[in-house]
């Protein structure tokens, strides 16, 4: 995910969701979201060849957590 992409996912999450972001640059290919600490979402290997998982996805996953735990308090790289 680019420094764009991943600012467009990190400002989705903070003004739809109100929840607290950061974003951590990784090696080429790594994505991964983490909510209170946990990895809720990675794009693994196909991370590698660029196909990583969209915004749509990465707030499902969020938004699935947030769910689960009732936390609103959360961390996303």
């Amino acid at each position: 995910m680019s420094a764009i992409q991943a600012a467009r996912a990190a400002a989705s999450l903070k003004r739809d969701l109100h929840v607290e972001v950061d974003v951590v640059e990784g090696h080429y290919g790594e994505l991964s979201v983490l909510v209170d600490d946990e990895r809720v979402l990675t794009a693994g290997p196909l991370g590698f060849l660029g196909i990583l998982p969209t915004r749509r996805r990465i707030r499902e996953a969020v938004e699935q957590k947030l769910s689960a735990t009732g936390s609103r308090d959360s961390r996303d790289a």
